[in-house]
């Protein structure tokens, strides 16, 4: 259990040791969508679920084509709101009425409480450090309280009831373990006071919103449409998954392989790498000896995508058009060694969203249903403008966070 109080002066959260950095690495790589990002909706049910699976014999329970379909749409489409802040814009919004939530008293005594499912990874480290210093920038919250399931549901359940039989609590903000198992607890806790959720869903709509970016679907999208437009017809796709079976990881995958059925690329290995650098280095090189060369790689986390890229240097190979995500050691190598690359994202600003959806619900003022927030992705055209020097290997680089309180430091850069 962790305990932020007093926020004012509030301690500013210390930076990860190299060493506790460097042992979350692989779990990072192994849960960066199971853990990073939400079941964008229930698991597909069996009339949704249209796509055949990687053995071709039964439909995937993960496809849903009209979540498929609306997440494609809102890609296209520009969101509402400050251009310089993402994480306030709203894409295809529909209002919610939160009058009955305004808060009586002062307007400045403000207490905000957080149940998170951990901090288990870089992804969700440099989150909610992005969290943490959005609270230093409302003197209207008094307390800001934190406690940490420690990515184990029945802790978080346990930290969903205190936190909501706590008369301190003014709102919660959840950003839950698991979707089915927490929603029991969310619903409790609806009934008490408002809720905020986050990150990942739950099977209920009881929470005054719900935030999160476009999608797995949107972001397995973008990453085989590069492939498709930067391959030769005919070339030869790998295609590097952490793990089956976990909902964001799948979605993204069923993108790709609409697109790449769609194209005339030739998609010759889909490979499981379990997030492990040396098992991508290895299946990299198999796939170089088998195939005699590699014109494309796609993968639906980018954590490991340098160890893909030292895979190809290793065996004498170009690299070739290769997708990654947002983290700074990819983002590093793709400027150094001149990639041809793009870096879809699941962006860690969304962290601060929440902190300032619950405010505007204090003061009685509408905010969306479904707070969908844009998703966006690292280009040749925009690399710049991401990749800052002096952060660490597993900063994220879409955190919004260069003008918070405590920047870089705080995120463990230098200046």
């Amino acid at each position: 259990m962790t305990r932020s109080r007093s926020p004012r002066p509030r301690r500013r959260p210390t930076a990860p040791t190299a060493a506790a950095v460097l042992a979350t690495a692989l779990l990072a790589a192994l849960t960066a969508c199971s853990s990073d990002a939400p079941a964008e909706a229930p698991a597909a049910s069996g009339q949704n679920a249209e796509q055949k699976n990687d053995s071709g014999d039964k439909p995937s329970k993960f496809f849903d084509r009209a979540e498929y379909d609306r997440q494609l749409t809102l890609s296209g489409q520009t969101p509402k709101g400050p251009a310089a802040r993402p994480w306030e814009q709203m894409l295809a919004p529909k209002m919610t009425d939160t009058a009955r939530y305004r808060k009586k008293g002062e307007a400045d005594d403000v207490d905000l409480c957080f149940s998170n499912a951990g901090v288990f990874n870089p992804w969700r480290q440099v989150g909610l450090k992005n969290m943490k210093a959005e609270v230093e920038l409302h003197d209207e919250i008094d307390d800001f309280t934190v406690l940490d399931a420690q990515g184990k549901d029945d802790k978080q359940i346990s930290d969903i009831q205190e936190l909501a039989g706590n008369k301190d609590c003014d709102a919660l903000i959840v950003s839950p373990n698991t979707t089915a198992t927490l929603t029991p607890a969310v619903k409790e806790a609806c009934g008490k006071l408002p809720v905020i959720v986050f990150d990942r869903g739950v099977e209920t709509d009881c929470a005054v919103t719900f935030i999160n970016p476009i999608g797995g679907y949107g972001y397995g999208a973008v990453a085989a449409d590069f492939l498709v437009d930067e391959v030769k017809p005919k070339g030869k796709i790998l295609a590097l998954r952490i793990s089956p079976g976990v909902d964001v990881l799948e979605t993204r995958w069923s993108a790709a392989k609409l697109a790449f059925e769609k194209s005339e690329l030739d998609v010759v290995d889909v490979k499981f790498t379990d997030g492990d650098p040396a098992k991508t280095k290895s299946v990299v090189s198999d796939a170089i000896a088998r195939h005699g060369a590699i014109d494309g790689v796609w993968m639906d986390s980018g954590a490991t995508a340098v160890a893909a890229v030292e895979a190809f240097e290793d065996s004498g190979a170009d690299v070739p058009p290769i997708t990654g995500e947002d983290q700074q050691d990819f983002l590093e190598t793709w400027k150094d060694k001149k990639l041809t690359a793009i870096a879809p994202t699941y962006p860690t600003f969304q962290w601060r969203t929440p902190v300032i959806a619950a405010l505007r619900i204090l003061k009685g003022e509408q905010v969306p249903k479904e707070w969908k927030l844009p998703q966006p992705t690292v280009t040749e055209d925009n690399l710049d403008d991401y990749l800052q020097d002096g952060m660490p290997p597993l900063h994220y680089a879409m955190c919004g966070c260069q003008k918070l309180p405590g920047f870089p430091g705080a995120w463990g850069g230098k200046k």
